[in-house]
């Protein structure tokens, strides 16, 4: 079993400090219990990581391989991750979410990597006798989160362990442990302590309301109904609900055929329309603002 750590802060400091602890805890516990395991630790901070540009060259993968043309460090890193189990990812949190070269990986490895999509594509490949997809992108694995911000109230670093769950949906994973590590002005505690949270999937508190008893949450996208007792709110999240889960093989099963059946809509319209829209573009790829 292989444990990847990846801190996305700046180089020992308390990114690192996190990742590393938690990295001798899987050490420790692994010895304890007479396993094998491998650890490696990895910072990103000085890698050169670029945004997704939406070209849709990884879902092609002609030779079995999902590869993004872009040729930076991306590649590296999501080698490293395929071919670990176990991933804690720690990144640290300046403007309430997380920062930017981690959203960068995830656009990129996400979509790319989403698990239902490779279970089709793969099915088709074995009917038709084209080369099969690396086994390495239908791996389980697990993974934990660190987000590590400066701010005492924690509604400052509140959008930072919500959108490192974006990283494990795609692909299933399990998430593990997670800790909101805000107001490091104050203190440093590097550890991963598993706080239970509103929802019982992700165990985050974060909600949307629609101004009805039923609420959603953003991360996972199930659907729960809130009670208010003794200034108390509760959410029952149905069991169905929670087999439905973002990060579940339903969940992403249901994603793929959504993104099938919206394919199925808008492909005959834009065929339809060509004409028309071609010339509706000129309009704005002609159009040049003047600074004023």
């Amino acid at each position: 079993m292989k444990v990847l750590g990846i801190s996305m802060g700046r180089k020992n400091e308390r990114c690192d400090i996190y990742c590393k602890q938690v990295l001798m805890g899987v050490e420790a516990a692994a010895k304890a219990s007479g396993k094998d395991i491998e650890v490696e630790f990895i910072n990103t901070v000085t890698m050169d990581i670029g945004q997704c540009r939406g070209c849709g060259a990884c879902s092609k993968a002609p030779d079995g391989k999902i590869k993004c043309i872009l040729k930076d460090d991306y590649l590296e890193l999501e080698e490293k991750v395929l071919d670990a189990d176990g991933i804690i990812i720690a990144a640290p949190v300046y403007s309430v979410g997380i920062v930017g070269q981690l959203k960068n990986f995830l656009d990129r490895f996400g979509a790319a990597h989403d698990r239902a999509s490779m279970i089709d594509e793969q099915n088709k490949r074995r009917e038709d006798g084209r080369p099969l997809l690396d086994e390495r992108y239908f791996k389980d694995r697990y993974c934990s989160y660190v987000a590590v911000g400066g701010a005492w109230t924690e509604d400052w670093t509140c959008l930072g362990l919500p959108m490192m769950h974006l990283f494990s949906c795609s692909q299933t994973m399990k998430v593990v442990g997670q800790i909101n590590a805000n107001d490091q002005g104050r203190k440093t505690s590097p550890f991963l302590d598993g706080k239970e949270g509103t929802c019982p999937v992700c165990h985050l508190n974060l909600l949307m309301v629609n101004g009805t008893d039923t609420v959603t949450c953003p991360v996972c996208g199930i659907h729960g109904k809130i009670t208010l007792a003794d200034g108390k709110l509760k959410v029952n999240f149905p069991p169905e609900q929670v087999k439905r889960a973002r990060n579940t093989i339903n969940g992403v099963n249901e994603h793929h055929a959504e993104i099938g059946e919206m394919m199925r809509i808008c492909i005959p319209i834009l065929q339809e329309k060509k004409e028309f829209l071609a010339e509706k573009k000129k309009e704005y790829m002609a159009y040049k603002p003047k600074w004023s």
